[in-house]
């Protein structure tokens, strides 16, 4: 009879070790997904930064691109 606890009681305890297993895979992907998920926030809201704040500034304030042939430089170094 004491045998066939301690088997049931060593088959519990194995399934619970599965679980806990199981949950710490999970937990550990939910973790890699979350950060996944904020770094591709941050590059999608960079990524329509730009193009948002150009076109506020050509609307607001009629700002146009520099023509890049128009930039001249200078050296400033005795």
């Amino acid at each position: 009879m004491s045998a066939v606890l301690l088997a049931g009681v060593v088959f519990v305890n194995l399934a619970v070790l599965q679980l806990n297993l199981a949950v710490d895979k999970a937990t550990q992907e939910r973790t890699q997904l979350r950060a996944t998920t904020a770094q591709l926030q941050s590059q999608l809201s960079a990524a329509l930064a730009s193009p948002r704040i150009q076109a506020q500034a050509r609307r607001v304030d009629g700002l146009v691109p520099a023509d890049p042939s128009t930039i001249g430089y200078i050296n400033l170094t005795p």
